[in-house]
This record gives C-alpha cells, sequence and structure tokens, in this order.
C-alpha cells in the first residue's frame, strides 16, 4: 500500500476569495496522483469542477495557455482563478509518473482509468455538485478521450483543444503507416524533465551535451544505443510505439483509439477546437463527426489556421493571415471569455447551447501576398460558419496527373503513361513546416515556401525549390482565371508500381502565389500533407510486400484544409516518397523501418493513364 503524503492546509491565491489546497488522488491500483483544488474559500460549497489532467507540472505556464494576442501568458493560478470567479471549482492534476504524482510514466496509456478514476473521486466530494467538466491542450486533450472512453458516470462536458485521439495510429503517432518522429522529439525534451533527470546530475549532463539533430541521422534507434538510453522508461515506451508499425491490439488500446470507444463516451456536450497546421485535424474533425452524429448533446467544432495550440497570434511559419486570425477578438473577447461562455451555455448557467454555431472555421486566402513588416507572407483569410464539416455547399473533385506536369479536371487519354523516379532513403525529401508539433530542434511547423534554406533539417546548398529534385513530381494547374475554394478532406489516389518490396508515396497540396516584387519568384505556400507505407496496400493490419512492376492503387488521406486560391494564383500537388524529419524513412527493404540497418534505392512510378488515372480528390467550394 503507498503511503499517502500528509494533508496541506489551503492557502489563498491572487485574493482572500480564491483558495488553493493540495490534494492527494487515489486510483484504481493504489497510486496517489497529486493535484490542485482552487475554490471560494477554505471551505467551498458544491459547483461545478473542471478538471484539467497534465504531464508538463500542474503549476507550470505554457505558451498554449494564452488568452489574449495582446496579454502575457496567465499562470495557471490566474486561470483558475478566472474560473472560480465565474463560478466554477477547478482542479488541476499532474499525470501518473509527472510532477509530484507517483507511478511510473508511459506516454497515453494510463490515462484512461487514471482521468476515470479522477472524475469519480471529484464528483463524491462535498465540494463537487455532481458535475466534473474537462479541459485541457494537446496532451491534456488526449487525457479526455481517454477517460471518456471509460465511461465515467460524472463527466458532463468536454472542450478538446488540440488533441484527443480518435486514432493515434492515424494521427497524432502514425500516418498511413508511417512513424511521426515529434514522437522522438517530445520524449527526449521530457525525459530530459522526468524525474530521473531531476534526482541525477549525470543524467541532466548527458542531456545537456547531446545535439538531438545528430542523432536524427543515425536511425532508427535501438535499446542501449540512443540519447534516451539513461532514462530507460522513456527509451522503453518510445521503442515500443515505433516497433508497433502494423494497427493490431497496440493500436486498439481506448487511451489511443476513441474510434473504437465512442459508443462508451458519455453523451455529453463536447467542443473540439485545431488548428490547420496541427498534427490533429484528422483526430478533431472524427472526434466532432462522430460524436455529433452519436450523441444528443451538442458537439461544437473550431478550425483555425495556427500551428499547435497558438490560437492567439495571426502567423504560421513565414505566412500571415491578418487581424482576423486570431481567436481574441474575433470568436470572443479571450481564451478564457471563448472557454467559460461555452462551459455555461452547455453547463445550464447561462446561455443556450444551440445558438451557438455548429462549425467555425478559418478560410485561408484572400491577401495581397507581400511581404509584412516582420518578414512574412500576407496569405489573409477570414472566419465562416456551417452546420457540417465539410461545409454544406462542398463538393469532391479529382484533379488528375498528367505526365506533362498540368493538373486538370479531366483525366490524360493515352494507352500508357507514367511518371518515375529514384528514391534514395539516404537522400530524403526535407520537411519544410507542416502539421508538426514538439518537433524543436529538429523541425517546426506552419506554412513556408517550398524553398529550402538553413533553417530546415536535411536542406542542402544550393538551396534549390523541392520540385526542381529528381525525385519530386510536381504537377500544378494552369492560372486560375477566378478564385477556387478548398474546404475539406484531401486524398491522393494514385496508381502505383515499385521495384522494391515496400516504398513510400506522400503528397503534398500548395497553393502558388504570383511572382511580386517581395517575392519574385512566387512563393509555394504548403497547405497539407501526408503519406502511405504501400506494404499496408491491402490492410494495415497485415503488410504484404509488393511485387515488382506490379500496379497498385493505393488512397493517401492528406489532413483537412480550408483555402481560397484567388484568381492568377495555381493550385499544385507534390507527389514523392519521403517528407523527414516529419516522418521516419522508409528502407525500401520490405523490413520495419525500427528495426532495419539496410537500405536500398527503390525506383518508384505514379501511372497517370486513362486505365489508372491518378488524381488528387478535393473538396470544392463553397464559393465566397
Amino acid at each position: 500500500m503507498t503511503q499517502a503524503p500528509p494533508v496541506e492546509s489551503p492557502e489563498h491565491i491572487a485574493d482572500q476569495q480564491v483558495w488553493r489546497q493540495v490534494l492527494h488522488i487515489p486510483v484504481r491500483d493504489g497510486i496517489l496522483l497529486a493535484a490542485d483544488l482552487y475554490a471560494e474559500g477554505a471551505d467551498p460549497s458544491p459547483r461545478p469542477v473542471i478538471l484539467e489532467r497534465t504531464p508538463y507540472g500542474r503549476r507550470a505556464p505554457r505558451e498554449s495557455d494564452r488568452s489574449r494576442h495582446d496579454e502575457p501568458v496567465p499562470s495557471p493560478e490566474e486561470t483558475s482563478a478566472y474560473f472560480v470567479r465565474a463560478g466554477y471549482h477547478v482542479v488541476r492534476q499532474d499525470c501518473r509518473g509527472r510532477g509530484d504524482s507517483q507511478g511510473t510514466f508511459v506516454k497515453y496509456l494510463n490515462e484512461g482509468p487514471d482521468g476515470a478514476d479522477t472524475v469519480e473521486w471529484i464528483a463524491a466530494q462535498p465540494w463537487c455538485d455532481g458535475q466534473v467538466a474537462m479541459m485541457g491542450v494537446s496532451y491534456s486533450a488526449h487525457a479526455q478521450t481517454a477517460a471518456a472512453a471509460e465511461a465515467p458516470g460524472h463527466l458532463a462536458a468536454m472542450f478538446l483543444d488540440s488533441g484527443g485521439f480518435s486514432s493515434a495510429y492515424d494521427a497524432g503517432m502514425r500516418m498511413g503507416g508511417a512513424f511521426e518522429l515529434k514522437q522522438v522529439t517530445w520524449a527526449f525534451r521530457h525525459g530530459e524533465e522526468s524525474p530521473e533527470a531531476e534526482r541525477d546530475p549525470l543524467i541532466r549532463a548527458a542531456f545537456a551535451r547531446t545535439d538531438l539533430r545528430d542523432w536524427f541521422s543515425a536511425m532508427p534507434w535501438r535499446a542501449g544505443a540512443s540519447p534516451l538510453r539513461q532514462v530507460a522508461d522513456y527509451e522503453e515506451y518510445l521503442l515500443e510505439q515505433w516497433r508497433q508499425d502494423a494497427f493490431g491490439t497496440y493500436w486498439r488500446q481506448p487511451a489511443i483509439y476513441g474510434r473504437g470507444s465512442y459508443d462508451r463516451f458519455p453523451d455529453v456536450p463536447s467542443l473540439h477546437m485545431a488548428s490547420w497546421y496541427d498534427p490533429y485535424v484528422r483526430s478533431t474533425i472524427e472526434n466532432f463527426t462522430a460524436l455529433d452524429r452519436l450523441k444528443d448533446s451538442p458537439a461544437h467544432l473550431v478550425m483555425g489556421p495556427w500551428t499547435h495550440g497558438q490560437r492567439c497570434v495571426t502567423y504560421a511559419g513565414d505566412v500571415d493571415f491578418g487581424p482576423d486570425a486570431t481567436l481574441s477578438d474575433n470568436l470572443d473577447a479571450s481564451y478564457l471569455a471563448f472557454r467559460r461562455r461555452w462551459f455555461d451555455a452547455v453547463l445550464g448557467r447561462g446561455g443556450d447551447p444551440g445558438a451557438l454555431p455548429r462549425v467555425r472555421y478559418f478560410l485561408m486566402g484572400g491577401g495581397d501576398g507581400r511581404r509584412d513588416e516582420a518578414g512574412r507572407m500576407r496569405h489573409g483569410g477570414r472566419w465562416r460558419t456551417d452546420s457540417q464539416w465539410p461545409p454544406t455547399a462542398a463538393r469532391e473533385t479529382a484533379f488528375y496527373l498528367h505526365t506533362s506536369g498540368e493538373l486538370t479536371t479531366l483525366p490524360q487519354d493515352a494507352r500508357e503513361a507514367w511518371v518515375e523516379y529514384d528514391f534514395d532513403p539516404d537522400n530524403p525529401v526535407p520537411t519544410l513546416g507542416g502539421q508538426v508539433t514538439s518537433g524543436e530542434p529538429v523541425m517546426v511547423g506552419g506554412a513556408f515556401d517550398q524553398v529550402p534554406d538553413a533553417r530546415f533539417h536535411g536542406a542542402r546548398e544550393p538551396y534549390l525549390p523541392l520540385n526542381s529534385r529528381p525525385d519530386v513530381i510536381s504537377l500544378t494547374t494552369p492560372p486560375l482565371t477566378e478564385p477556387l475554394t478548398v474546404t475539406g478532406p484531401v486524398t491522393a489516389r494514385l496508381f502505383i508500381s515499385s521495384s522494391a518490396p515496400d516504398t513510400d508515396f506522400t503528397v503534398k497540396l500548395i497553393d502558388v502565389h504570383p511572382p511580386n516584387e517581395d517575392y519574385p519568384h512566387g512563393f509555394a505556400m504548403n497547405l497539407t500533407e501526408g503519406i502511405f507505407r504501400c506494404r499496408f496496400h491491402k490492410s494495415f493490419e497485415h503488410p504484404e510486400p509488393l511485387s515488382p512492376g506490379e500496379v497498385y492503387e493505393i488512397r493517401i488521406p492528406a489532413p483537412d484544409t480550408a483555402n481560397r486560391f484567388e484568381a492568377g494564383h495555381r493550385l499544385r500537388v507534390d507527389i514523392s516518397s519521403s517528407d523527414f524529419p516529419r516522418f521516419d524513412v522508409n528502407s525500401n527493404t520490405g523490413e520495419p523501418e525500427a528495426l532495419t540497418r539496410r537500405k536500398v534505392v527503390a525506383t518508384n512510378r505514379v501511372h497517370m493513364d486513362a486505365a489508372h488515372p491518378s488524381a488528387v480528390l478535393l473538396w470544392v467550394g463553397p464559393d465566397q
């Protein structure tokens, strides 16, 4: 039996009305999880409770908590005091094995039982009125869907910002069978902050002397031969994630597979927020769509133009979306006010949840394409509302690939037509922005001109445009004669063959701005990208090698987007076989990437003839 820490007396913070008390909350295996209760007075009366669970330190401020674009980031104490004054109590909890909580940290997998037990424990306390709502960004959103999959009876609402797994295999940990290497950078950074590192100065020194970028040239990592070897728990869980390449029992665990547990989710109001340059676009939209369809309680969707959790800035990467882009002063006065207004409405404390727009999304585009004072390209954009996603008036449209490099709505009329290239795993296409988070110091997310420079890992002089590489097939429309609005999923339907038993194909959707004085070569702005590992051509459960030269039809889903291509712009699609360091690189040997030590060059072919009409499927409209 774990010994309970001593009970601490409440202390007042902010003012005499808001008090904080340390809690030690027991969960089913006897572990005690540390938490802070923020309440009105030292002996609080029953109120609804808002719970946030975090691995980042329950008293640590985070940039993703920013409430307004023109104010400092509020501390956890300031955020909690705001909700206490609004009529709620707040509980902030350290996840297992992090902060002051007992137990061993295993990323994601303990958050279901721990979260559900915490919800029920809070609901039984005299200061709770029986309603426990949850909120949080990123990992704290993953913790919500994990808890919901355990069907806690007193969960009252969920505000999921930039996270919440529908299927971690499809987005967040893997995509199209490839491993997302942000899991590697996250493990390194937080291994450096682990209890083991805090206790041992030699471990801290080892991390401090490690340049993680060097280790990205020595992949795949192996047990005892990685920069995480000093913190065995972190190395073990990371390598286990990496090795689990096929969709099986590991990926069906409820904490990372909400799709398999939607029927168990409590029927409660939910708000799902993410951004077009966030890794969780697909999860966010799938969770919203599924719960909106399956539950009676209202579900809401908000999609902005930001990177992960950066709702109070106007830019992502090297592109600015204008003053309308921020949540603050556009969707509400602040992020705090936005959340309070939603909780008030859905928990019956004022406001009509039916009056809230079901879908709010930022349609990128409309700017003049010039450079602003901060050195970013002005792409512009504006907020739109709808009752569903994709928007009501949007329709799926095929844009066909032609060997000439054209992209048109008519397929190529030829008996045989293809483009082929050699894909060398030792020379992968470098990642230039995109839906990346937690990637520093190796990669960053956002919108960038698709011309590499010294900021990007793997970029080499003379820094020519990505589409000048022989292993990138770049296809473009003629300059548009009128605006084209794309809002919804993006899917490449390709007919491919390869000389190798396995290889990857990637797709990237790009808005090409015409040249101007600031950008005399134009500006090729990335919108969304996807990847597909071909040994999963029959199913993700049962990998099967390719037969050299045989033609296969594959589909590469990319996360949804919303962009208005202005007249004079071109719609561009790039097809290749790597996107590194965002994804691990296929060795082309047919062996799992986490285990192989060999690499071979593959000759890959994309077929484009009448019998094999490769195309990119976009949802076009509404025309606004």
